[in-house]
């Protein structure tokens, strides 16, 4: 006679595929939403890519996919370099190179987000 048992180890599912989940809260969320609103506000905006690292910071770390927690390794001054970069792109064009901010922007999470 033989006995089957089944193990769930760490979040692995039974087909060998962990489990994709967010366990951030609310209360968190709001409190690093404030705490960004206010740097952008006291900072006169300066400190807007500090914010939106922050805030990316914790979405990204509070996310885990297939059972593996994400990392991300970008910072304040990085993005800070690129702002600039990417706002005097947009005043020399016009505002045309606008159009493209949002997708640079998520290219720079996208590189600096890591398993």
């Amino acid at each position: 006679m033989s006995t089957v048992v089944n193990v769930n180890v760490a979040g692995v599912e039974q087909n060998g595929q962990g489990q994709s989940y967010f366990d951030g809260g609310l209360v968190q969320y709001i409190g690093w939403s404030i705490i960004g609103a206010l740097v952008t506000v006291l900072t006169l905006g300066i400190c807007y890519p500090w914010a939106l690292v922050m805030i990316y910071r914790w979405k990204v770390e509070h996310t885990v996919i297939d059972g593996r927690r994400q990392k991300f390794d970008g910072t304040a001054i990085q993005l800070f370099g690129n702002w600039i970069k990417w706002w005097v792109l947009c005043f020399i064009t016009v505002g045309i190179y606008s159009f493209w901010l949002f997708i640079k922007l998520e290219q720079w999470k996208v590189k600096h987000t890591h398993f």
